[in-house]
């Protein structure tokens, strides 16, 4: 596609595109107990938006931009392992954690009320 959306959210930029899911860490707008399936979200931090040829740029985001979606399920991540070795200590250590991240889908990208296809 050529159209596509350049999102903050979760403390990190993501390229989204609609009809396509993502995953992200957090949304900073919803709380964890809020996160169901179908729930809808609105994304208003958008700091980019390409149609073809014509690219709008925000300072620092852009108004009357809006990315629609909604919440396929939460998962976890892989799991990181951290793995500490103090040599001639007979030291070891071995840690690990799965982050806590949302999959979501793009419905729609809209600008000005009207929907960018």
């Amino acid at each position: 596609m050529n159209t596509y959306a350049v999102i903050e959210t979760g403390g990190q930029q993501l390229r989204v595109e609609p009809g396509r899911f993502y995953n992200i860490r957090h949304f900073a707008s919803l709380k964890p107990s809020k996160l169901e399936q179908n729930t809808k979200v609105l994304i208003y931090r958008v700091l980019m938006i390409r149609q073809d040829s014509d690219i709008k740029i925000g300072h620092p985001w852009l108004k009357n931009a809006i990315v629609r979606g909604r919440i396929l399920h939460p998962c976890l991540e892989k799991k990181v392992t951290i793995y500490k070795m103090i040599t001639k200590k007979k030291t070891r250590r071995k840690l690990g954690h799965r982050q806590k991240s949302t999959r979501f889908i793009v419905d729609s990208i809209f600008f000005n009320g009207e929907e960018i296809t």
